[in-house]
């Protein structure tokens, strides 16, 4: 048995760190919480009272743009139109709308932190490993002290849910930057670029194709959350299969994993053929 003298009592460190946070920055999370909350609720409303038909023409419509292929537009628009058939429309709109607004925070977080990476080995040597404890530490660990910071529901979700899906895109957007050719970085220095034009006018637009492949992970990464994120007050499609389970429903169950597969389908294919349309695939590394 391992000796009690050597063991280190960190639960009680975290857990005296977590009330020092709830009595010091309370106000300041709960204002968090609440702009998270307004953004959440319009998007949620937009979404829901949008007619069915407008957003499966819209879905069909940005596939189009972004692959130029009918069939797939014609596939996806079908997969949003089984959704419906399932009965299960309400509820994927609720789960779109977490999703939109966690892929977006998830973006603002996750590029400049890339770029932060590809430009520092010191930041690069503190990130790495914390991305690394992001992507490996189980979900529950983590929502015991984001509920009690944000409090049971959506908000607590979207924490969650950026929580888990940003690293991926980080990591890519870090291998992109890193990825572009040293000449071509040499020819601007010699045309006299700045440190802003080399980055937005060359280093960005040619790592462009692994941030998109970034983004793609990170929104099946999120989408892989829903059901989690159902635990703690999400509600969309994730409701509906853990209620399935808690019931040994099996049928309703099924029909919400169905219209899971389906919403991912859409997403996958649509962020993939926006990739594509930006570029060729993104090399492999890192």
């Amino acid at each position: 048995m391992f000796p009690d003298s050597l063991i280190w009592r960190l639960d009680g460190k975290i857990n005296a760190g977590v009330d020092w946070l709830i009595l010091h920055l309370g106000d300041e999370f709960e204002a968090l919480s609440n702009a998270f909350l307004w953004v959440f609720v319009g998007l949620d409303s937009t979404l829901r009272v949008l007619p069915w038909y407008v957003a499966i023409l819209f879905v069909g419509g940005l596939t189009y743009f972004a692959s130029r292929r009918i069939t797939l537009s014609l596939s996806l628009m079908f997969a949003m139109f089984f959704i419906g058939i399932l009965g299960m429309w309400d509820l994927a709109m609720q789960t779109l709308s977490l999703m939109i607004l966690s892929i977006v925070v998830c973006v603002i977080i996750g590029v400049p932190c890339g770029i932060l990476l590809s430009r520092s080995g010191k930041s690069r040597s503190f990130i790495l490993p914390v991305l690394d404890a992001m992507q490996t530490l189980p979900v529950f660990v983590y929502l015991v002290p984001v509920l009690l910071l944000f409090g049971l529901g959506k908000v607590s979700a979207l924490i969650a849910t950026i929580i888990y899906a940003t690293p991926p895109l980080i990591r890519l957007t870090d291998l992109g930057l890193r990825l572009v050719d040293r000449e071509v970085m040499e020819a601007t220095d010699a045309f006299g670029a700045n440190w802003h034009q080399r980055l937005f006018g060359v280093q960005l637009p040619l790592a462009l194709p692994n941030i998109m492949a970034g983004i793609n992970q990170t929104t099946m990464m999120a989408l892989s959350m829903i059901v989690v994120a159902s635990m703690i007050g999400a509600r969309g499609l994730g409701e509906e299969v853990l209620l399935g389970i808690n019931q040994l429903n099996v049928g309703r169950a099924m029909v919400g994993g169905l219209a899971v597969v389906a919403l991912a389908v859409v997403l996958d294919r649509l962020t993939q053929s926006m990739s594509r349309r930006r570029g060729s695939n993104p090399q492999e590394g890192a």
